[in-house]
């Protein structure tokens, strides 16, 4: 087999509408519904089986966080947006990345190049300093290109939610804190956390058909506490009643929506027909999807460009004019958004009106909602 490096195609909505045609679509689609279906009724401390190939991945993320916390933020008091500390982490990883992927049981040598820029994209815009649900997306990505080329098998689905994911989820949550990653596209209240998408949708197949626990649950701080350390979806309303405080009704208003569902059946089932709509159907956040080998693109290529526009986080994006009144009926508009302070930002803003005192790392105190 041969390999190549992933690159943006995706620039119009004529790609966009055939990618959602394609096979890579379909694949993508298949390999959620796949992991979802595995961890109906699974809990995150449920013994399961971990091939070699697991096991190596966890210690490939253990491994990530070593220099996250080798990479301490710079003093920056002055913002509350990314700290550039983050673009020094980044490169460390990109520069770890072949001897990381070395760790990784059978794994062709020739096949490094195209995995480590999936892997190197699943820590948020090195640019922008941000995270979202399209970084997310790269790390799924990573872990289909390496079940294609057998790192990992079918038997490891249910561990590559609540063991592999859930450390990637836990990593994601160092790097959000201590680097201050503003979020990329979601811009808090108008999706579901600042950050993740996927963790609510597994987390919501985890609960289905569950006996006692209904999606209302997620008002009660003692059951959220409770459950956490058992099941994605509360672990991510844990995150957010730590980082904001009011209501969900205020600041989170689409988780609080979803619980007024009244079974996880239906709530995970709009999960999927959301990821389909809000992830893989909007051109701000497909634009930024890598084809590879492994991942093809059969359609049109856009024409070419230079090494120095390649590089550019905002290549071939249109950013129209949709800011101000009517935000939240006509959409963000453009890929990257205006700048959003990270919530950790806000978090230490407000605190240092309280005390004096600096927030920092992963251990963040709940805030008024800013």
């Amino acid at each position: 087999m041969s390999f190549c490096i992933p690159r943006k195609v995706i620039l119009t909505k004529e790609h966009l509408e055939h990618f959602q045609n394609s096979q890579t679509h379909k694949d993508i689609v298949s390999y959620i519904e796949t992991l979802n279906e595995a961890v109906v009724g699974v809990q995150l401390t449920d013994q399961c089986t971990e091939s070699p190939g697991v096991r190596a991945i966890v210690g490939v993320l253990d491994e990530v966080e070593k220099i996250a916390k080798a990479t301490p933020p710079v003093d920056n008091k002055a913002s509350r947006f990314g700290n550039p500390a983050f673009r020094t982490f980044y490169d460390k990883v990109a520069e770890a990345a072949p001897s990381l992927h070395t760790k990784l049981p059978g794994l062709s040598q020739q096949a490094i190049p195209e995995l480590a820029v999936y892997f190197g994209e699943s820590w948020g815009n090195r640019t922008r300093i941000d995270y979202g649900s399209g970084m997310e997306l790269n790390f799924l990505c990573w872990l289909i290109c390496l079940e294609r080329l057998g790192i990992v098998q079918e038997s490891d689905h249910v561990a590559l939610v609540i063991r592999v994911l859930w450390r990637y989820l836990q990593v994601m949550r160092v790097l959000q804190s201590t680097y201050w990653l503003e979020p990329a596209g979601s811009h808090g209240v108008w999706g579901l956390d600042d950050y993740h998408f996927l963790p609510f949708l597994f987390g919501s197949a985890q609960l289905r058909g569950h006996k006692y626990i209904k999606p209302k649950a997620i008002h009660d701080s003692e059951i959220v506490d409770e459950y956490a350390k058992h099941y994605l979806y509360f672990a991510c309303i844990k995150f957010i009643n730590q980082v904001k405080t009011a209501s969900l009704r205020w600041h989170s208003p689409m988780l609080d929506d979803i619980s007024a569902v009244r079974t996880w059946d239906k709530v995970n089932s709009g999960m999927i027909k959301m990821y389909l709509a809000e992830v893989l159907g909007k051109l701000p956040v497909m634009q930024h999807f890598l084809f590879g080998s492994i991942l093809s693109w059969d359609g049109p290529m856009p024409p070419p460009r230079s090494e120095v526009e390649e590089d550019d986080a905002h290549l071939g994006h249109a950013h129209p004019d949709l800011g101000g009144a009517g935000q939240r009926e006509v959409g963000w508009g453009d890929c990257c958004g205006i700048p959003v302070p990270s919530v950790f930002g806000a978090a230490a803003a407000e605190k240092s009106k309280e005390s004096g005192g600096r927030l920092s790392g992963p251990g963040i105190r709940a805030v008024p909602f800013d």
